[in-house]
């Protein structure tokens, strides 16, 4: 499912990149106001951002700083991993929840953005529980990854450390 996301969040920033060269042509070539595409694109980057984030866990591709965890033996590392993992998933698992409601609200009284085009904004919104929901389903597969063997804590060898010791 994650790398399902990540190629759809893959196709929504391409679809912002037209939109934005769509805008840049009607109002500098054309000379006419744009309506929508600024609201559209902040919305596209919106949901590529939220669905593409299990994506990025699935490959390893957050940014991170190593230090130390290569400073701690294989047992500390471990520990380490399960508590940064176990942390992350309560995290994303309380946002999935308060992002429903927010989404639920949005969609239970109509709302719908100030401007001129106006649209609804549960279908915006609606990015972010999917995205926090397969997030923490990327974070238990990891966690179970981990207790079972099949990854190496932070994606390192157990022989990869700059202290030498446990």
């Amino acid at each position: 499912m994650s790398r399902w996301l990540g190629y759809f969040a893959a196709l929504l920033l391409a679809v912002a990149v037209l939109v934005v060269c769509h805008m840049v042509f009607v109002r500098f070539v054309l000379d006419e106001s744009t309506s929508w595409q600024t609201e559209f694109v902040t919305y596209t980057l919106l949901a590529s951002t939220f669905l593409g984030a299990p994506w990025v866990l699935l490959t390893r591709g957050h940014v991170n700083v190593e230090l130390l965890p290569l400073m701690l033996g294989p047992k500390s590392r471990f520990t380490l991993a399960l508590f940064a993992y176990s942390t992350s998933f309560v995290l994303c698992a309380t946002l999935t929840w308060y992002s429903v409601e927010f989404w639920y609200e949005a969609w239970e009284k109509d709302w719908s953005s100030d401007t001129i085009w106006g649209p609804k904004l549960w279908k915006a919104y609606l990015s972010m529980p999917i995205g926090f929901f397969v997030i923490s389903l990327q974070y238990s597969a990891d966690i179970l990854g981990l207790i079972t063997g099949r990854e190496t804590p932070f994606g390192l060898a157990d022989h990869e450390n700059i202290m030498g010791a446990d």
